[in-house]
């Protein structure tokens, strides 16, 4: 077996696989060119589209060649895999400003510039969008049998629910950009999530039909699972997002450092470039010593790397050390902006107030009776410091850089204090 698909299956990330002797050959004796497709559903990725992105990477580390294709056209219908209900259907302006923002995250991933094996970014609405009906039903929908597209599960799980001809023919669709690619550029292998298997083969199929002796490939990759039992990538919040404007990357590197025991190590296999020495180390380091969560941490440092940067990292660590020791002071006023953009804030206009009058306005403590009782027994803490003085005045001094104050209340109940001109 060719090194990188030893690499791959060390990593769980080959899920089903047309002709593997086949592609075993072909990876052995030449640098191919592959393909994975993202469609601008949103005006930002998220980290369900990273297993696909980053084994793009994996396979362009290893000298080959990706093609990052941006669904411009595909975008505009709406692929059924997996989804239960039709999608709502997006303008053309909007679809189009989704796909710009889309093209600059992929370029994080994926070098557009290498001497040798450059990756390319392709957009399908360049050849489906002004393609003429007439030649697509005779060229390409003759290919398609509709018994043989309802056999797929992308189909027929919405048969009962029901599926418009638009999303019914997005198969079709994402075939044809399989074909283009394999006529224009040399494009020998697709990959995509599990749920693409129907899409993948149906692609190669009508590149068989098309082409003599085609020589054409598909892989999936595993759909991403949480061993109890809830939806990876989403949190209370929503999405993870890829665009730090969404999820800053201190969320961001919170969702990795919090992941469960049992699902850590798989994913640093899925999503890490660390060597199989590393992860096996840490694999042997959940065992032995869990308490110490290294292979947490070397997750949550390695994607947030990975995605933001070091200079992200570095504050996203800022933060975290600051909140699990109760050093609120060492924060800048922008980590604060970060760490606390979820708790709940007030605004205060007076140049100083006393705390007890704050505990109250700010329904910190629901009558000033209570917010002296928490004082008195210790509750109240103010920028990380308790503070059990009931007759204690906020001032200036207790501003982090004259913008914000952080107030906790028990053992995790914070408030942003916020200060107006």
């Amino acid at each position: 077996m060719s090194e990188l698909l030893n690499d791959l299956q060390f990593r769980g990330l080959i899920h089903q696989m047309t002709d593997e002797a086949g592609l075993q050959k072909v990876l052995n004796e030449e640098k191919i060119k592959l393909y994975s497709g993202f469609d601008p559903t949103a005006d930002s990725l998220h980290i369900g589209h990273l297993l696909p992105i980053l084994t793009l990477r994996r396979f362009q580390l290893n000298g080959h060649h990706p093609i990052a294709l941006v669904g411009g056209a595909t975008g505009l219908i709406g692929d059924p895999s997996g989804k239960k209900a039709e999608r709502t259907l997006n303008t053309s302006e909007i679809v189009e400003g989704w796909s710009n923002r889309i093209k600059d995250q992929l370029s994080r991933f994926l070098d557009f510039k290498a001497s040798e094996n450059r990756a390319v970014l392709a957009n399908n609405f360049d050849w489906i969008g002004n393609m003429n009906v007439i030649p697509f039903l005779r060229d390409v929908g003759k290919s398609f049998g509709v018994n043989y597209m309802l056999a797929k599960e992308s189909v027929s799980a919405r048969i009962e629910s029901g599926i418009s001809f638009t999303e019914f023919s997005y198969m079709i669709l994402q075939s044809y950009d399989f074909l283009n690619l394999y006529q224009k550029e040399g494009c020998k292998l697709q990959i995509g999530g599990s749920d693409q298997w129907g899409n993948i083969t149906a692609g190669m199929e009508l590149i068989r039909k098309t082409e003599e002796e085609a020589k054409a490939f598909g892989l999936t990759i595993p759909l991403v699972t949480k061993a109890d039992g809830t939806k990876f990538g989403k949190t209370e919040g929503g999405a993870i997002w890829l665009d730090s404007e969404k999820t800053s990357p201190y969320e961001f590197y919170q969702f990795w450092i919090n992941t469960d025991d049992r699902d850590v190590i798989k994913y640093l296999k899925y999503f890490t470039f660390l060597t199989h020495d590393e992860i096996n180390n840490l694999e042997s380091e959940v065992k032995n010593a869990p308490e110490k969560r290294n292979a947490q941490k070397a997750l949550a440092e390695e994607m947030t790397k990975l995605v933001h940067g070091e200079s992200a990292l570095e504050q996203a660590i800022n933060i975290s050390n600051a909140l699990f020791s109760g050093e609120i002071r060492s924060l800048t006023a922008s980590e604060v902006k970060v760490g606390f953009k979820d708790v709940p804030s007030y605004t205060v206009s007076e140049k100083e107030i006393s705390l007890v009058d704050l505990l109250v306005q700010a329904k910190i403590s629901p009558s000033k009776r209570q917010a002296r009782e928490d004082i008195t027994n210790g509750a109240v803490y103010i920028n990380g410091e308790r503070n059990q003085h009931l007759d204690y005045v906020l001032s200036s001094e207790d501003r982090i850089e004259e913008e914000f104050t952080i107030i906790r209340r028990g053992k995790k109940k914070y408030f942003l204090i916020e200060y107006s001109n």
